[in-house]
């Protein structure tokens, strides 16, 4: 979704209502702080005639909000330098808080956003509000630039504002920002939008800067979801059907009402077998007076469980499912040229399979909910990604009109493509709304693990063939998996792979005979989005494959990529992160990453060193890894070097912080995570069996190097995880001869 694009004054005042709306001496919002004192939990909705993003006091001071949720991507700091850099202020002086959700009825009825789209996901957050954040600063300026030129009686493009300073060079009259806030907030918005600074002119933009709240963060004093406190407020925890599509056979709550502190026990009605995930399964919420009391409430309560319709369902099957489906003919979802011809007659040709298994987000914070639902309306209080899907999925819980629900995000312990999904609120608001009180609902570390949405499971078969030329003249990539849209609303499993496979990736548009086969599997695991979705599979496989098909010819892998790549050029790519795709900034990464982390030089026994590199949602990123192994099957990565391309970087430090945690992540995942299933439900309970990468375990060294190009810029958050795991494998081949096609590596190098 694009900014919007203001023309004229009439344009103006809708951005007031859609994207960058001031406010000019009016109250600071209050920080988002939890109250332990039984005081309520304050909101900071901004209280300003408008509303909207930054708000300027006489004394000086200067609230920047951030509309999207904050879950250590680091937008409490990104989104404001963009309003700050037009605005010109001092960026230390400046505090930042969190948007609540502003959503309003638009003319045709519906409910539209007020200010600006307010969603953390896919690396939106920076390209969505990159112009309209700007334009909001810019005319800020304008403005306070007025109000000085009214007091000192001279033309207003006479004046410079820097620094929350407005100047007269000529006459040496100056006036702060805070005194001109007052008269600033009378003007009226001028007729045309102000003119946004040329890249050339930015003070801030590309400046690394300390995240606004990493101080509260490292000191215990930041507030998450699971902080939030209400007067009056219980607790709840949930018993869900562990099994998939499951319900009770039998419930005995006689014995948990009898523990003490144990208010009600509410039963949550789950989505049916094909109905969407409103909430994920039948469960019985205990409501009690404290956090402890519903805990020993719900280990009282006697539930015997149906099995559910997937009681036959393991990892095993479902790995068996996806080997039998790959024996026939899928859905053809791209198909150039003649593939069949073109692989039949190559001079060479190479095929692999690989499998990759579900994995958990598994956010240091479990989910949670503080949900108030009274006759005049609802409060939500959460650590969501969407708050407007939180607001929708409660006005669909509750039959209760969307402009009576307030919804608060918090900042999240972590979110990763989890917290999309607000099933989590929904269970609060319908225990509230029975319990006729507040209500925060807890889910414990078991609960977060064993109902996720997790990332889809899926065996890719990969073919390959070149001519004698050695040009590339056929390609196939056929996936089974069971994709995460197989309960959207409306949706025919004709389009499920729309969701796996993303038909303009590398190298479909590089080789005249390509195909794209998708086949739909069946598993009752609920699935959803997981840090880049569908290019942490794909980067794996096809990267890999590249490997060893630069194996198999003699080439070398580097150069292989480069050859293949070609020419810097855009082509066109319909999927998220598009319109275009630049092969040519992904070879510049190729080429950074190889020379900074030193590829190609040779290697001492027992140590590799790997490359791979992904286009993924605009952004583009290559990474070398080097290994150590022994003997016994040990391994450890010793460095990670890294070249990222997101276009115009607002803040250094936030993107060295996010291709860190991906590299981090990426690693994690590949060692040793993997969701188990047996007997149709997920066996894994807590991190004794879902074993996260160890401190121990982290390489030393991790290297960003950052090519600023002036582009467009794209986000960060998903840039550093895809190619991990493919350079990971690849430097493992060199180290020790062994090809990983199956994730986790865990103790495959033992065999």
């Amino acid at each position: 979704m694009n900014a919007p694009v203001i023309h004229n004054r009439r344009d103006i005042l809708r951005y007031a209502a859609a994207g960058g709306a001031l406010v000019i001496a009016a109250p600071i919002a209050s920080r988002v702080r939890a109250q332990r004192d039984g005081s309520p939990f304050p909101t900071p909705w901004f209280e300003g005639p408008v509303g909207g993003f930054v708000a300027i006091n006489p004394d000086e001071t200067v609230t920047i909000a951030f509309p999207n949720p904050e879950m250590g991507q680091g937008v409490d700091t990104s989104l404001p330098m963009l309003l700050a850099e037009e605005l010109e202020v001092d960026f230390d002086r400046v505090s930042t808080v969190q948007m609540p959700l502003e959503i309003m009825r638009g003319e045709d009825g519906e409910m539209t956003w007020k200010y600006a789209p307010q969603g953390s996901g896919g690396s939106y957050s920076i390209p969505g509000h990159y112009e309209g954040l700007r334009q909001a600063g810019a005319l800020a300026r304008t403005l306070l630039i007025s109000a000085a030129a009214a007091q000192f009686g001279v033309p207003a493009s006479e004046l410079v504002a820097a620094r929350g300073v407005v100047r007269h060079e000529a006459s040496g009259k100056k006036a702060s920002y805070g005194e001109l806030a007052a008269a600033a907030a009378s003007i009226e918005p001028p007729a045309e939008a102000p003119a946004l600074k040329p890249q050339s002119e930015f003070r801030l933009i590309g400046t690394p800067q300390k995240m606004k709240n990493a101080r509260a963060i490292v000191t215990g004093e930041a507030t998450f979801g699971i902080d939030a406190e209400k007067p009056g407020m219980l607790y709840a925890v949930m018993s869900r059907c562990p099994y998939f599509d499951g319900t009770a056979k039998s419930v005995d709550d006689s014995a948990a009402r009898k523990v003490s502190g144990v208010v009600d026990i509410v039963k949550i009605e789950g989505p049916g077998p094909t109905g969407p995930y409103d909430v994920q399964a039948e469960g019985y919420a205990v409501v009690a007076t404290s956090l402890w009391a519903a805990m020993k409430g719900r280990r009282a309560l006697q539930i015997e469980w149906n099995t559910g319709p997937y009681a036959e369902e393991s990892s095993g099957s479902f790995k068996r499912q996806c080997a039998e489906l790959l024996e026939g003919t899928g859905q053809i979802v791209r198909d150039d040229g003649d593939f069949d011809a073109a692989f039949a007659n190559a001079a060479e040709t190479y095929e692999a399979t690989y499998w990759q298994p579900y994995v958990s987000h598994a956010p240091l914070e479990p989910q949670n909910c503080l949900a108030d639902v009274t006759e005049d309306g609802v409060e939500i209080i959460a650590p969501t990604q969407m708050p407007s899907g939180a607001s929708r999925i409660v006005a669909a819980a509750l039959g209760v009109d969307r402009e009576k629900i307030k919804i608060l995000p918090t900042r999240l312990g972590g979110g990763f493509g989890r917290r999309l999904s607000n099933d989590y609120v929904a269970e609060a608001a319908l225990i509230s709304k029975a319990v006729k009180a507040p209500v925060k609902l807890i889910w414990t570390r078991d609960d977060d693990l064993q109902h996720d949405f997790y990332r889809p499971s899926g065996m890719h078969q990969l073919k390959a063939g070149f001519d004698a030329d050695g040009n590339l003249v056929a390609w196939t990539h056929r996936l089974a998996s069971a994709s995460k849209y197989y309960r959207r609303p409306n949706l025919p499993e004709s389009d499920y792979w729309q969701a796996e496979l993303y038909p303009d990736d590398f190298p479909s548009q590089f080789v005249n005979n390509v195909r794209l086969e998708y086949f739909s599997a069946r598993s009752g695991a609920p699935r959803g989005s997981w840090r880049a979705p569908a290019h942490t599979a794909n980067a794996f496989v096809v990267q890999s494959f590249l490997d060893e098909i630069a194996e198999g010819r003699g080439e070398d892998p580097l150069a292989l990529r480069l050859r293949l790549l070609g020419e810097a050029r855009e082509l066109p790519y319909e999927q998220h992160g598009g319109p275009v795709f630049n092969p040519g900034r992904l070879a510049e990464c190729l080429r950074v990453a190889a020379e900074k982390g030193g590829y190609g030089e040779k290697m001492p026994a027992g140590r590799g060193r790997g490359i791979a590199g992904h286009f993924t949602f605009g952004g583009y990123c290559a990474q070398v890894v080097d290994v150590e192994t022994d003997d016994q099957g040990g391994l450890r990565v010793t460095k990670v070097v890294a070249a990222v391309d997101i276009g115009t970087v607002i803040n250094p430090n936030g993107v060295a912080a996010q291709l860190e945690s991906g590299v981090n992540d990426g690693l994690s995942t590949a060692l040793r995570l993997a969701i188990n299933i047996d007997g149709g439900r997920v066996t894994n309970a807590n991190f004794d069996t879902y074993q996260l990468m160890k401190i121990a375990d982290a390489p030393p060294v991790v290297e960003t190097h950052i090519i600023d190009n002036g582009e467009t810029p794209s986000g960060m958050g998903e840039m550093g995880l895809p190619p991990l795991a493919p350079a990971l494998a690849n430097a493992i081949f060199e180290a020790t001869g062994k090809r990983i096609r199956s994730l986790p590596i865990a103790d495959q190098l033992n065999s």
